[in-house]
């Protein structure tokens, strides 16, 4: 089955930044579509960020547009999710998934099964 290993997460202080990656669970990457979810304690999973498999097409969510920014490494088999500028509020678990499409607001319906996730905390 489809699934993928994150890693990143952190405590940091607001303002500061996080770099998470995504590797694929002893398969290419490079025919999917990759999202960046997160779950907040309390609140459902929800969509931050996508790339389509060429990444020519990426979107974002507007509580991270221009903070946040999606990119990926076909050779390297990894997607990267570069946040900076963190505010409390995007304390969550955040996971990676391949996706059927990219939507217009960094969501897309999951295809893989999701992983542990990546911790990230952001507090003074």
């Amino acid at each position: 089955q489809l699934q993928f290993v994150e890693s990143g997460g952190g405590l940091v202080h607001p303002g500061g930044s996080l770099n998470l990656s995504c590797v694929p669970s002893g398969f290419s990457l490079e025919h999917y579509n990759i999202g960046w979810f997160r779950q907040a304690p309390g609140k459902g999973r929800e969509g931050v960020s996508c790339i389509s498999n060429r990444g020519n097409t990426i979107t974002y969510s507007d509580s991270v547009k221009g903070r946040f920014t999606i990119s990926r490494d076909n050779i390297k088999n990894t997607v990267h999710l570069q946040m900076s500028g963190l505010k409390s509020e995007d304390t969550a678990t955040y996971y990676c998934a391949a996706t059927r499409y990219c939507s217009t607001s960094g969501d897309g319906p999951a295809i893989s099964s999701w992983g542990q996730g990546t911790q990230v905390t952001v507090s003074s």
